[in-house]
């Protein structure tokens, strides 16, 4: 355990987000010794959405304005329908995106999170997954997508949906733990 001390991720969430898709990479995480930080759109909480209906509410600590992908090691982009719709609005949180990426640092992103990469214009020949109802964005963006559990491709982690968290997860773990992809393009 404990190895991600010193390391830092962001987790780009906002009203709406798939409550599991935050709270258990969140849990795996901090088990490992990194500090996470939620970034969203305003300070307060936000909350998650679980089984159809409006779940927990997870406190912000920092919004999109105040955070710098100088300021960590990797990115967390939960699903849910609501959540990447949402923030794909923000310049700022799709700038936010677009900076891991030109640093070469670790994006994590889950079920309908990879809608913000595609806003962000990072998925052109990218092998990537997701929830099946958001494929043929992924293919007209140029994503390869593939139905599979969990897809690395330099550096970003997708996954599909909550039933595929326990791969997702420690997959995200192990590429914190490589650091930087300087192949990955952006």
């Amino acid at each position: 355990m404990n190895t991600l001390n010193n390391r830092k991720v962001a987790i780009l969430a906002t009203d709406g987000f798939e409550q599991s898709e935050l709270l258990s990479p969140k849990r795996q995480l901090e088990a490992e010794g990194a500090t996470t930080h939620v970034v969203s759109l305003e300070k307060g909480n936000i909350r998650g959405w679980e089984n159809g209906n409006w779940g927990q509410e997870v406190p912000v600590d920092l919004t999109v304005e105040e955070a710098r992908a100088d300021n960590y090691d990797a990115l967390l982009i939960p699903g849910g329908v609501i959540n990447p719709d949402t923030l794909r609005k923000s310049t700022s949180a799709v700038n936010l995106v677009q900076n891991f990426f030109s640093q070469h640092k670790p994006v994590a992103s889950i079920c309908h999170g990879p809608q913000m990469l595609i806003e962000a214009d990072v998925v052109k020949d990218r092998k990537m997954t997701s929830y099946p109802s958001i494929r043929t964005d992924l293919v007209n963006a140029g994503a390869q997508w593939v139905d599979e559990e969990v897809v690395v491709d330099s550096g970003l982690v997708t996954s599909r949906s909550p039933q595929d968290l326990t791969a997702f997860n420690d997959k995200l773990i192990e590429e914190i733990r490589e650091g930087k992809h300087e192949e990955q393009t952006a």
